[in-house]
C-alpha cells in the first residue's frame, strides 16, 4: 500500500471514529449540550456487600427494592441474593453526606430470590415487600421499624412454584385489595432445550371489591417468557393496562403484549385491530415516562441491541389513542444498542431501565443498567452502563462516563434514588457475579428541585395510578405512580422533579379514582407531603412520616 493510500486509509478511519463518536453523543451535545452531571464512586464506605450470583436461574434478575420502612424519610434497601440470600440495609446516610448504609436482620432474608418490589398492600402505613424468587413468591407484611413476616397465607396469596421474573400492581377501581401480576420465565422442570418453555403469568385478583384477601392466581394466557411488565395508564382513561415486554430467545409464536384489565372483567390481549402493532425483541426492561409534555408517556424498551423508545403514533382530537407506538430511538439518540469505551464492537445487553432527571434541569433522563447474560460469543463482554441526558431540544447525549458511572460488571437490577435527600438522584446497580455499586450524585451547579411523596386515607395509601404534575416554565412535567417495571425490582417513597432556575412552582394530583386537586404553590428545593384536599406540608429530616 503506497504512502497516499495509508494516509487516505487513517484519513477515512478518522472521520468515521468521529461520525460515529458524535452519532453516539446526539446532537444536543453538539449544540452546547446539557449539563454534565458527577457520580462518585462510594460502594467501598458504603457499607454495601451484597453480590446477586448464581448459575443458569439467576442469569436474570438481580432486583434492588428501594422504600421507607422505618418512617425517617431515608430510602433503605433489599438487595436480591440468587443462590446467596437477599439482604436488607438500613439507610443511616445524613442529609447530604456520604452513603452510609447497615446490614439488618429483617425477615426478608430468604434465598433465591430474584426480584423485589415495595408496597403497602394492606394500607396500614408500613411498607410490604414482594420478593419474586425461583421457586416460591413471598408476600412480606411489614411490622414497622424494618422488621417483616410472611403473609401468604394470611392474604391467601398462591406464591407458586415457578421461575418469577416479573412483578407490577395496581388498584382496580373501587376495591380496597391490590391486583398484582406476575411474569413468569422459563419452565425450568422440563427436560428441554436450553431449559423449557414459557410458563403461565399470573394476576392476583383479590376475592372481592370488600376483602383483603387474594383469590386464586388467573393464568394470562398466552404466555411469552417476560422479565418486565408494568400497570400503566399509557391512554389515560383511569383503567391502566398491563404492558408486558417477552425475551425473544424462548418464546414460541411470542411478542410484545399488553392486556386490558377492566374491572369486574376477565383480562384480554390488544390486538392489531384495536391498533397494537407486531413486535418481537429480547424485552428486558420497561420505563414510562411524558417525555414530550404532551399529556402521555412513552416507553423505554430494553432488549439485546435493539432498545426501543416507543411515542404513541397518533393523538387523535378526541383524545382517545389507538395503542400504536412508533419508535424514536434512533430519533432522539437513545438507541444505546453498542458500548460507548471500552473497545468493543459487538452490540450491548440492557437489563433495568428507569427516568430520573439526574442534573435537574427540569429535562428527565435515561438510565439503563447493562451486562452479557453469560460469555455470550455475539454480544459485549465490556459492556458500561448508559446514561442518557436529555438535551434542551429532546435528544440524549451518552454521558455515563462523563458521568463516571460506566462500570463494565454485568449489570442487573437497579435504583435511581436519593439515597442522602440532598435533592440530587444517586445511582445502585445490582451486578451478577460482582458486588453491587452505588454512586453518589455530587453535580456541580444543579439546577433546583422538588420530592414529593402522596398519601391517602384507606386502600392505597401510597396513591398508586395517581398523576403528579408540575409547572416548569411552558411546560407541565408529569410523572406516574406506578409500582413495577425495570429489571426485578422497585421502588416507593419520594417522587423527584428537576425544576431548572424556578424558586417556586405550582403543582397538583389526579388521584387514582380520577379526582383532579387545586393548583397549589410550592417552594423549590424542597419536600412536601401531599395529602387530598389538604395544602402540601413542607417536610424536612428529622421530621417522621
Amino acid at each position: 500500500m503506497t504512502a497516499e493510500a495509508i494516509a487516505s486509509h487513517h484519513c477515512r478511519t478518522a472521520l468515521a471514529a468521529v461520525l460515529l463518536a458524535a452519532l453516539q453523543a446526539g446532537t444536543a451535545l453538539a449544540n452546547g449540550g446539557p449539563l454534565v452531571p458527577r457520580f462518585t464512586d462510594e460502594t467501598a464506605s458504603s457499607g454495601i456487600t451484597s453480590t446477586y450470583r448464581g448459575d443458569w436461574e439467576f442469569m436474570v434478575g438481580g432486583g434492588a427494592g428501594s422504600f421507607d420502612c422505618n418512617a425517617d424519610g431515608f430510602p433503605d434497601l433489599v438487595l436480591s441474593g440468587g443462590e446467596d440470600k437477599a439482604k436488607f440495609y438500613l439507610n443511616r446516610s445524613t442529609p447530604g453526606g456520604p452513603m452510609k448504609f447497615e446490614e439488618k436482620p429483617s425477615g426478608l432474608e430468604l434465598d433465591k430470590v430474584i426480584g423485589a418490589y415495595p408496597l403497602d398492600i394492606d394500607g396500614d402505613g408500613q411498607q410490604d415487600v414482594v420478593l419474586l424468587r425461583s421457586g416460591e413468591n413471598v408476600v412480606m407484611r411489614g411490622l414497622g421499624e424494618c422488621r417483616f413476616e410472611r403473609a401468604n397465607e394470611a392474604w391467601g396469596f398462591d406464591g407458586g412454584d415457578a421461575w418469577s421474573t416479573a412483578f407490577s400492581a395496581t388498584w382496580e377501581r373501587g376495591n380496597i385489595w391490590p391486583t398484582l401480576a406476575i411474569g413468569n420465565y422459563i419452565d425450568r422442570f422440563e427436560d428441554f432445550e436450553p431449559w423449557g418453555s414459557c410458563t403461565d403469568n399470573w394476576l392476583h385478583r383479590p376475592v372481592s371489591a370488600t376483602e383483603r384477601r387474594f383469590a386464586p392466581p388467573l393464568a394470562l394466557n398466552p404466555s411469552f417468557c417476560p422479565l418486565s411488565i408494568l400497570f400503566t395508564d399509557w391512554n389515560r382513561s383511569g383503567t391502566p393496562s398491563l404492558r408486558v415486554s417477552n425475551d425473544r430467545e424462548y418464546y414460541k409464536g411470542g411478542q410484545e403484549q399488553m392486556w386490558h384489565v377492566e374491572p369486574g372483567e376477565a383480562p384480554r390481549l390488544y390486538t392489531q385491530e384495536e391498533g397494537w402493532k407486531y413486535l418481537r425483541i429480547w424485552g428486558m426492561g420497561i420505563a414510562g415516562h411524558d417525555l414530550d409534555f404532551d399529556g402521555y408517556p412513552e416507553y423505554f424498551l430494553t432488549s439485546m441491541a435493539d432498545n426501543k423508545l416507543q411515542k404513541l403514533a397518533e393523538i387523535p382530537v378526541d383524545g382517545k389513542p389507538k395503542p400504536s407506538y412508533n419508535d424514536v430511538a434512533f430519533a432522539k439518540g437513545a438507541t444505546a444498542h453498542r458500548p460507548y469505551v471500552g473497545g468493543e464492537i459487538r452490540p450491548s445487553t440492557a437489563w433495568h431501565t428507569d427516568f430520573e432527571d439526574v442534573n435537574n434541569d427540569g429535562r428527565t433522563d435515561l438510565f439503563v443498567a447493562k451486562g452479557n447474560v453469560a460469555e455470550m460469543p455475539d454480544f459485549a463482554e465490556k459492556d458500561p452502563n448508559n446514561l442518557l441526558v436529555q438535551g434542551k431540544d429532546g435528544k440524549f447525549s451518552e454521558l455515563g462516563d462523563k458521568a463516571g458511572i460506566a462500570s463494565m460488571a454485568k449489570g442487573r437490577g437497579g435504583a435511581l434514588v436519593d439515597f442522602n435527600l440532598d435533592g440530587l438522584v444517586d445511582l445502585l446497580v445490582v451486578n451478577q457475579g460482582a458486588p453491587v455499586e452505588i454512586w453518589r450524585n455530587m453535580t456541580e451547579t444543579p439546577g433546583r428541585f422538588l420530592q414529593v411523596a402522596l398519601r391517602q386515607g384507606g386502600s392505597n395509601r401510597d396513591a398508586v395510578g395517581a398523576w403528579i404534575e408540575v409547572k416548569t416554565g411552558d411546560v407541565i412535567q408529569r410523572r406516574e405512580v406506578t409500582i413495577g417495571g425495570g429489571h426485578a425490582g422497585g421502588k416507593t417513597g419520594w417522587h423527584h422533579v428537576g425544576l431548572g432556575e424556578l424558586g417556586e412552582t405550582e403543582i397538583r394530583v389526579l388521584w387514582p379514582d380520577g379526582d383532579i386537586g387545586d393548583w397549589q404553590k410550592v417552594a423549590a428545593d424542597r419536600f412536601y407531603v401531599v395529602e387530598r384536599g389538604v395544602a402540601p406540608r413542607a417536610w424536612k429530616p428529622g421530621e417522621g412520616l
